[in-house]
């Protein structure tokens, strides 16, 4: 039995649905929320090019520091289950502004995907479509920006809809969605390996355990840029705690939720990395992974090759589905954020406002939705290489508030890592080396993204695109958070929600 007595009597309720949600069914919107098929047709093949056949190592070591992090979430979730997740739990541990500057981190990286994920999702919409008439210049649709922005906007609009009306409508589309790319990625895994052993193509490759080496990586800046690209690959299994105060066993259910995701996406990325890799090779040639003319949408150049023309249709299907699905998942932990940010007045209180008869965040919803549509729409109309520079920026803003919230366990818990070797590792070592992990990486990346070559290679004024756009949107959150300074002031005296220790743990 654990539980919790006193030390965080401060944190609020919000009204939203109690009970709604299952371990299942709290893992299924985790693996929906990373949607692994969205992400392995956008950066397979990106990753491919930065440390060729060493993808797999890199899939495995971007695994490692997430693994260390979903610990920290878990204990902090157990003491603190609050929908505010990394917001609520580095306020308690290191004060307002820390605080307040990972809940933007938190915020802003999920409007830069679903942006991504509407794009990625509209592209094979028009894709599937011109597949399905057989007619070119329906899929040519999607080079049309207004078309291409119309549709987008639709999307966004559907899949903001559906998560206003709560998480018993989540639910319902995410185990259709989810099941089906799992199952059409397996058929894929399942093909491209007969395919590899089978040697139908020139640039296939038979497996070596080189693959998992990590220290055969040519450079440290490929690793790092591999890196933070397999680190994109799992954002997003922390959706399970966003949906805590919804959850049924909210101390346990969704750490175990979240673990499980992990555990599932870890696979799946390694089976399809070796898979596509012993059928095609990671070269920049032909069908090669690396090939920079496909390697930014992996699944449309191998869905027929490796599939065949009917059953590569499913590919696309599976692609439009996972980009579908976690495009709807996404806006839980965003509007649940922002929830907990307005309920503790960091944020305007119109936030705080719980739909009553959904019981969901519906302005906040509303709000994320609206903040992405504005967010794609200038991106596309400004820069034709929008979805490369934003993913690239979205590793950098994933590391610096995952890491935050490392820090934030092990400083949370300071006091109880003494009292059992259980509790040293998993309150202490295991979120410190993750968080020193992925502070490195995001050092190390942005560092690197000074360089006009990282990313799409464009600039801005002699500087890479990237490095404008990480940057410039942590600078945009911390003249937010001075403006919301003078609007908000208990908040930022720490009189609102206040820094703690765990007064009482009860241990399994």
């Amino acid at each position: 039995m654990s539980g919790v007595a006193g030390g965080d009597g401060d944190v609020r309720g919000k009204g939203l649905g109690k009970g709604s949600v299952g371990l299942v069914g709290s893992a299924v919107i985790g693996i929906s929320t990373v949607a692994p098929v969205y992400c392995l047709t956008s950066t397979l093949g990106s990753t491919a090019g930065e440390v060729g056949v060493q993808m797999p190592a890199v899939f495995l070591a971007g695994f490692l520091p997430m693994l260390l992090v979903a610990f920290a979430y878990r204990e902090l979730n157990k003491a603190v289950p609050d929908c505010g997740t990394s917001f609520t739990w580095t306020v308690k541990a290191f004060g307002p502004r820390i605080g307040w500057m990972c809940g933007w981190g938190l915020v802003i990286a999920t409007i830069i995907v679903l942006s991504n994920l509407a794009g990625v999702a509209t592209s094979y919409f028009w894709l599937l479509a011109g597949e399905i008439t057989g007619n070119p210049s329906v899929a040519a649709l999607d080079d049309d920006k207004l078309v291409h922005i119309a549709t987008c906007l639709t999307l966004i609009a559907a899949a903001t809809a559906i998560s206003y009306r709560g998480m018993t409508a989540t639910k319902g589309v995410q185990y259709t969605l989810v099941g089906l790319q799992l199952a059409v990625l397996a058929i894929f895994v399942a093909m491209a390996f007969q395919k590899g052993s089978a040697g139908t193509f020139d640039t296939g490759l038979d497996f070596s355990w080189q693959w998992m080496n990590p220290f055969a990586v040519e450079s440290m800046g490929a690793f790092t840029a591999g890196l933070s690209l397999s680190i994109f690959m799992y954002w997003g299994w922390d959706a399970c705690l966003a949906t805590n105060e919804e959850t049924t066993g909210s101390a346990k259910t969704p750490g175990r939720a979240s673990l499980i995701a992990m555990v599932v996406l870890v696979g799946s990325y390694l089976a399809t990395g070796i898979a596509a890799q012993m059928a095609v090779g990671s070269g920049t040639v032909g069908f090669g992974l690396g090939n920079p003319e496909t390697s930014g949408n992996v699944f449309a150049a191998l869905a027929g090759p490796v599939m065949g023309p009917v059953l590569g249709i499913l590919l696309f299907v599976a692609v439009l589905a996972s980009a579908t699905a976690s495009l709807q998942t996404t806006f839980i932990p965003v509007a649940r954020t922002v929830l907990a940010m307005s309920t503790y007045e960091a944020l305007p209180a119109s936030y705080a406002k719980v739909h009553p008869r959904f019981k969901t965040p519906g302005r906040a919803t509303v709000m994320a939705g609206a903040a992405t549509g504005a967010f794609y729409t200038v991106m596309t109309l400004v820069s034709e290489n929008v979805l490369t520079d934003t993913i690239f920026a979205l590793g950098l803003m994933i590391c610096f508030y995952y890491s935050l919230t490392a820090f934030a366990c092990a400083w949370y818990f300071r006091g109880e890592l003494r009292r059992s070797a259980r509790d040293l590792f998993f309150k202490g070592v295991f979120p410190v080396l993750g968080g020193l992990l992925l502070a490195a990486v995001f050092l190390k990346t942005l560092i690197d993204m000074w360089n006009p070559s990282y990313g799409s290679g464009s600039t801005v004024l002699g500087v890479g695109s990237v490095f404008v756009i990480g940057v410039g949107l942590l600078a945009l959150g911390l003249v937010i958070m001075l403006i919301t300074q003078r609007r908000s002031p208990a908040f930022f005296r720490g009189e609102i929600l206040t820094k703690s220790t765990p007064a009482l743990v009860v241990e399994d």
